[in-house]
């Protein structure tokens, strides 16, 4: 059986804050159809890396590539259009406006193109409703973002980058502030979009990261410290000493 070619691969990518080396050197690559999650300290280098990935920050040097192409300079509204989307780690939803607008807002572009190909605003607004109904609140599009609980935002965030139709989809930090129940119901989201697109996930609930990761990389001020399956992640000695509790 032939290996699955990588969808996206960072050659010594290095981000610097004056003296600071946020992200030093991460050799990584993440084949497609894989969900893959980063772990971590805080202050490890994990929402860098990722910015980088999505073009929020641009590198000091090193590589970033996606799909085979070269994008480390190319600007974050052409990565989204290339198939990558990115979910803040602080929920970044128009407060004033509806859920159904938020996500029609996220796929603007997608419907300029979309006339351009004939296809309708009807089927568009289909679109967003199904973006809506994957995360759960299809019953809410019609209520003022603001007004939903945090968890609810934070599925509205997701559903976002769902309407985005992406290759490789971002997760910072997305159970943070939800309940018990909330995250249940979020693990069996990410294994049902893991079926469509590529996951990368930065998670510190670890029963989350367990319980999606078919692949785990471990961050530490800036490089990777380990990276494996879960089960090799658990067994090393350094990562459960500084970050599962052994």
């Amino acid at each position: 059986m032939a290996a699955v070619s990588p969808l996206l691969v960072t050659r010594d990518l290095c981000r610097a804050f004056g003296g600071l080396r946020a992200v030093d050197g991460v050799d990584f690559s993440l084949p497609e159809g894989e969900t893959h999650a980063i772990i971590g300290p805080n202050g490890a280098g994990k929402t860098t890396f990722v910015s980088l990935i999505c073009g929020r920050i641009t590198p000091t040097s090193g590589s970033v590539v996606f799909d085979g192409r070269e994008v480390s300079r190319m600007p974050a509204h052409r990565r989204v259009r290339a198939g990558i989307a990115y979910t803040f780690q602080i929920t970044s939803v128009f407060a004033n406006l509806t859920a159904f607008d938020n996500v029609a807002l996220a796929v603007q572009r997608q419907l300029i193109d979309a006339r351009a190909g004939g296809r309708t605003a009807h089927a568009l607004a289909e679109h967003g409703m199904e973006a809506l109904d994957k995360v759960g609140l299809a019953g809410h599009a019609d209520k003022i973002a603001g007004n939903l609980s945090y968890g609810h935002q934070r599925l509205l965030e997701v559903a976002m980058g769902l309407a985005l139709k992406p290759r490789l989809l971002i997760l910072d930090e997305p159970t943070q502030g939800l309940s018990d129940g909330e995250i249940d119901n979020f693990i069996g989201l990410v294994r049902q979009i893991g079926e469509e697109a590529t996951v990368l996930l930065i998670e510190h609930n670890m029963d989350v990261v367990m319980a999606l990761a078919e692949r785990i990389t471990v961050m530490e001020q800036g490089r990777i410290l380990a990276q494996g399956a879960p089960a090799e992640i658990r067994a090393n000695e350094a990562v459960q000493q500084a970050y599962l509790g052994g």
